[in-house]
């Protein structure tokens, strides 16, 4: 299998986080299509809910 260009470069993605970010989203997704489409999911936090809200059951355990 040959290796394909990539849709989206390394540096293109880095920006497209950076202006997320800067708009004020606390989180961001990129998906890029088979067909080409490329789109950034981005979402902002509630009051008081976090990003480790719940947690996974092996962080604790991890972190030791």
């Amino acid at each position: 299998m040959s290796k394909r260009a990539a849709l989206i470069t390394k540096s293109d993605a880095s920006r497209l986080f950076q202006a997320a970010k800067a708009a004020g989203y606390d989180r961001a997704r990129l998906v890029s299509h088979p067909d080409g489409r490329i789109e950034l999911l981005a979402e902002t936090l509630r009051e008081g809910e976090s990003s480790d809200a719940g947690g996974n059951e092996w962080d604790e355990v991890l972190t030791r």
